[in-house]
């Protein structure tokens, strides 16, 4: 059984201490698999869908610059958290460098934005491709790719850049066990000896702007493109495609929203649950999008399919 992280009084004050999942800590060998699996997962996948790409030179359509876009973000995701949870979970690692926190919650946070703001990229992607097809290729131009990819990006240092600040700002003079498995915003903040609302309060008045925004416009995007093929001989294949796409949203946007809020005010929710919830939304759909966005894209799938066969040829 992991020693308890609460009992490091000799630890240096320049660190903080990650708990895991509290209440489960019991159980480090289970959720170490568990979330290494998901890893291991999402490191291939995303893995593959970048060589294909960049090896693949007929996939250079604005949506397979979007889908590298995403393999990109979802790798630096799950990168930023996903080995120091292991470490905590099968070495006893719980210390993380002061620093080196503060550095985790910034790409932790940035890429959650930045992934949302591709997610919109690619609905209005196929609203252009499917409602407005003869101009595909005029409006989604590779100026227009750079000007989404400079947005997205630009928007998420907006974010994340002032609440880094008024968190780094903060005096933490207390204890440093954060109740979490990586240094999530408020679960740090709640730690400082000042009041940690403003930052709580921008924070949850910048995510709930971003994810509203962006669930709003890619609802529309989705909703003209079922209008637009009702009725025709691909509809079914347009519900299926955007039934999927909306599935693997839901379980990035649903639990992201629960546990910020949950994070911010008085839920009633159990910390383990909220920590879970956290852990799910950066990890579960790194693992799906892969599948769900690129392989079922016929181009991807057909470029996979001749990278390997051209291997076991020369092979």
């Amino acid at each position: 059984m992991a020693s308890d992280p609460f009992n490091h009084p000799s630890r240096s004050s320049s660190s903080f201490i990650l708990v895991g999942v509290p209440s489960l800590e019991a159980f480090p060998t289970c959720l170490g698999i568990l979330f290494g699996s998901g890893y291991i997962i999402a490191l291939v996948g995303n893995a593959v869908v970048l060589l294909v790409i960049g090896l693949d030179s007929s996939l250079r359509d604005p949506v397979h610059c979007f889908l590298g876009m995403l393999a990109v973000i979802d790798v630096v995701m799950v990168t930023s958290i996903i080995p120091k949870m292991l470490s905590i979970f099968w070495l006893n690692s719980t210390e993380i460098g002061y620093m080196a926190c503060f550095v985790q919650m910034f790409l932790v946070h940035s890429t959650t934005s930045g992934e949302s703001g591709v997610l919109l990229a690619m609905a209005v992607d196929r609203y252009v491709a499917i409602c407005h097809p003869l101009r595909y290729q005029a409006i989604l131009n590779r100026q227009t790719i750079a000007r989404i990819g400079l947005a997205i990006v630009v928007r998420a240092l907006l974010f994340m850049v002032p609440l880094t600040g008024m968190v780094t700002n903060l005096p933490y003079c207390r204890s440093r066990v954060v109740p979490h498995s990586y240094c999530e915003h408020m679960a740090v903040a709640k730690l400082a000896c000042a009041d940690p609302r403003p930052s709580g309060l921008y924070s949850v008045a910048g995510s709930s702007l971003i994810v509203g925004m962006d669930m709003a416009f890619i609802a529309v995007s989705y909703g003209m493109i079922l209008k637009t093929v009702l009725g025709k001989k691909s509809c079914w294949k347009a519900f299926s495609t955007c039934g999927c796409h909306i599935c693997v949203m839901l379980l990035y946007y649903i639990p992201g929203i629960v546990s910020i809020y949950a994070q911010q005010f008085d839920s009633g929710i159990s910390m383990h649950v909220q920590v879970l919830l956290a852990d799910l939304y950066l990890t579960l759909p790194t693992m799906l999008n892969p599948i769900v966005y690129s392989m079922r894209t016929k181009q991807i799938r057909q470029a996979v399919r001749k990278m390997l066969f051209s291997r076991k040829v020369h092979a």
